[in-house]
């Protein structure tokens, strides 16, 4: 099922931000960083109602500040459902201010207008927003949760007065939704009329857009399977303000909606920094990665080149299974499915306590992390706290000592003991007092 898009927009340092974290509730997969990664993540589902996007994250950091805030603008008006304009509660409304209100009221989308940092004294009365056209702006607070429950009631009031289906908080359908991403010109649509051919028991199809996302479900060894195809990704700075911004928030939110991500590579052209950007954006949204070879019955290299140029260009995720594909041909295309629900049951296993404070013991015992002259971390126990993806946390002393690298030790044995193929794994590490 899609999901409304819901954007927030606004000027900087209104806590958009803040405000995107207090709602989806997952702050460490908007600021965490990842090797390969050249932006944050700006995309989140909020209880599996609908999408919320966070525009200011997409644009270069070196647009002018006008030209920054009309594309922010733009994005979210083509693309958003519900607009969420975030203003500083404690500053004067300015030209900037009511720029973003008449171009938000001009798209005849529904607004709410939120006054962020209300619990601040120095917080402005609400009469001296009026001036901007928008009905019932509302008091909230990103630090405090001020009336943030409200905030949702609002959104969900708004999105159903649409008649827009949000989603549920539990899902409906065991359904395993795999998304294809990558590149304009990789052979995405190519792969997915493969797939959906491919498969005799296809249950249903569901209509998209070209600007939006195509979808079809299907049966695979008894597992309902929804294909998402999404358009091509170029680099923020070159994508076209109207429909190819809206296709790339739209691809965006495929990743963050996702079980499993296969991010599509040319076979005969080479990697480019923007295919290991986009792993990053997966490996943040804590998806299943795949990484897909694509016309290789054009391919002027030989295999083991590509897998070496591979290998060298995603040493960051050492993890995610690569598969070469044909759409012409046919060559392994079925074999995608496979690879996907072996990552699936990898993304939902949970491992036994002892188990993983077996394995913590051994680790600690064959190579003890280093620390200051009389000072070491001491790593006591360790636990899974969630799945899709696995969430583990260590419990112990001192760790704020513990280096970098430690923790991709803990990672590598952490695989090499347990099958987590193609799937992202994230560690907290908590002082025990």
């Amino acid at each position: 099922m899609k999901l409304p898009v819901v954007a927030i927009i606004g000027q900087t340092n209104a806590g958009k931000s803040s405000l995107f974290n207090r709602l989806v509730r997952k702050p460490q997969a908007i600021v965490a960083r990842e090797a390969g990664t050249t932006r944050d993540n700006v995309v989140g589902k909020v209880e599996g109602k609908y999408v919320l996007i966070d525009t200011a994250g997409l644009k270069d950091p070196d647009d002018e500040f006008e030209t920054h805030i009309q594309d922010q603008i733009d994005d979210a008006v083509t693309s958003a459902d519900l607009i969420l304009i975030a203003m500083d509660s404690t500053k004067y409304p300015n030209q900037d201010d009511k720029l973003i209100a008449k171009k938000a009221l001009k798209s005849n989308k529904p607004v709410l207008l939120l006054l962020n940092k209300s619990d601040m004294g120095e917080a402005l009365p609400l009469e001296e927003f009026y001036s901007l056209g928008i009905k019932n702006p509302l008091r909230v607070s990103a630090t405090t949760g001020l009336h943030l429950n409200e905030l949702r009631d609002n959104i969900e009031q708004e999105l159903k007065a649409l008649n827009l289906n949000l989603g549920k908080k539990e899902p409906d359908s065991n359904a395993l939704k795999v998304a294809l991403i990558g590149r304009p010109n990789v052979g995405k649509s190519s792969l997915f009329n493969s797939l959906a051919k491919k498969q005799q028991a296809i249950v249903a199809n569901l209509s998209g857009t070209t600007r939006d996302i195509n979808r079809t479900e299907l049966k695979y060894k008894g597992q309902t399977i929804e294909l998402l195809d999404t358009a091509g990704l170029r680099k923020p700075g070159k994508r076209e303000v109207g429909i190819e911004k809206f296709s790339a928030l739209r691809s965006l939110a495929a990743i963050e909606e996702a079980d499993v991500c296969c991010l599509l590579i040319d076979s005969t052209e080479p990697h480019s920094k923007l295919d290991q950007s986009l792993a990053g954006e997966i490996i943040k949204a804590g998806k299943g990665i795949i990484l897909v070879v694509t016309k290789t019955d054009l391919e002027h290299k030989e295999s083991d080149e590509i897998l070496d140029n591979l290998e060298y260009d995603f040493n960051f995720i050492p993890y995610a299974p690569v598969i070469m594909t044909s759409s012409l041909t046919g060559k392994n295309v079925t074999k995608i499915f496979e690879l996907a629900q072996k990552i699936d049951q990898a993304r939902h296993a949970e491992l036994k306590t002892s188990d993983l404070n077996k394995l913590l013991e051994d680790a600690v015992r064959s190579h003890p992390p280093a620390g200051l002259k009389n000072t070491h971390p001491k790593l006591r126990y360790m636990v899974q706290t969630d799945t899709c993806p696995p969430w583990f946390v260590v419990y112990g002393s001192d760790l704020s000592l513990l280096h970098w690298s430690y923790k991709r030790y803990l990672e590598r044995r952490l695989r090499e003991a347990f099958d987590f193929t193609g799937t992202p794994i994230f560690f907290s590490f908590r002082n025990r007092d």
